[in-house]
């Protein structure tokens, strides 16, 4: 019998408001593909994301994780911030 890990699904995204206790609301923005004008657009959606150390602030980008559900919108967990400065050159 053979075990199989559960690859969770990732997202990145921008952390737009950070007024709840433990929990921290993430704009994940795509390119979509117009089926019949074949032109891209941007697509946002936001998702509710737990985070117990109240750690992360608005405008931090994030990466986001499936889990179970801690609430009931709250399905996401933060794994971590991803360091934007080291990017940019200054």
């Amino acid at each position: 019998m053979t075990i199989k890990k559960v690859q969770k699904r990732k997202l990145q995204g921008v952390v737009v408001s950070d007024k709840m206790n433990k929990t921290r609301v993430i704009a994940v923005t795509r390119t979509k593909k117009h089926s019949q004008y074949h032109k891209f657009y941007k697509i946002t959606k936001r998702y509710k994301a737990h985070d117990e150390g109240n750690s992360y602030k608005t405008g931090m980008t994030v990466i986001i994780e499936e889990t179970r559900p801690f609430s009931k919108e709250k399905r996401w967990n933060i794994v971590k911030a991803v360091d934007t400065k080291k990017d940019s050159k200054a």
